[in-house]
């Protein structure tokens, strides 16, 4: 009795198996049939330029970088969020200065910065004379102005002068910039900070006295 009802059981599984089998079959030609547990190698991708319904909002698949993404292998010049006044003060040229490098950008000054602001710096250039208001000179107003903020200007523009980083590598601004420091000439002999050094030592003296 055993016997019998396992060989009717193990009659009854070849049969499933067969029937199973069989049902697969589809005379489609690209249809797979039954398909056991296809998520396992069929996955639910989404087609780039489609939309797609997350918590019954219809949503484009293609998305937008999150903000401050950087591509890979790319290290922007200016970090973001970085303005004007922070360029001034954390922003330092990684190009160490020589006679080829102020070579190269003296070649670079010629052709984007000479027709404002002249062969010297002064702001004479055959362009900048005809400007509402002609650039300052390099070493006049514009002496002690830092590495940091040349490069931005360079980079996002300023006043009138329109932004040159679509024209200028990274590498070619950062040469212009240790030409233009050429041209400012040497720097004030004490920064600010030293310049105020005697007055607060003045002021926390007069504080002692008290």
């Amino acid at each position: 009795m055993k016997f019998a009802t396992i060989i009717n059981l193990k009659t009854f599984a070849v049969a499933a198996v067969a029937a199973l089998g069989l049902s697969s079959c589809s005379n489609a030609p690209n249809s797979p049939g039954y398909e056991y547990m296809p998520d396992m190698y069929r996955s639910p991708s989404l087609e780039y330029y489609s939309t797609h319904i997350l918590n019954g909002d219809t949503l484009m698949t293609a998305k937008q970088p999150v903000a401050g993404t950087i591509a890979r292998g790319h290290m922007p010049a200016i970090p973001p969020g970085m303005d004007y006044e922070k360029a001034g003060l954390y922003l330092k040229n990684p190009i160490p200065n020589s006679d080829a490098v102020l070579k190269d950008a003296e070649v670079l000054y010629s052709k984007f910065c000479v027709h404002c602001h002249g062969d010297a710096g002064h702001g004479d250039g055959k362009v900048g004379l005809k400007l509402p208001g002609a650039p300052p000179a390099y070493d006049g107003t514009l002496k002690n102005l830092p590495e940091g903020k040349i490069f931005y200007s360079i980079t996002h523009g300023k006043g009138m002068m329109g932004s040159h980083a679509s024209q200028l590598s990274a590498e070619e601004r950062w040469k212009l910039v240790h030409y233009v420091q050429k041209l400012q000439g040497p720097k004030a002999a004490a920064d600010s900070a030293a310049a105020k050094a005697p007055v607060v030592v003045a002021e926390l003296k007069k504080e002692e006295k008290k």
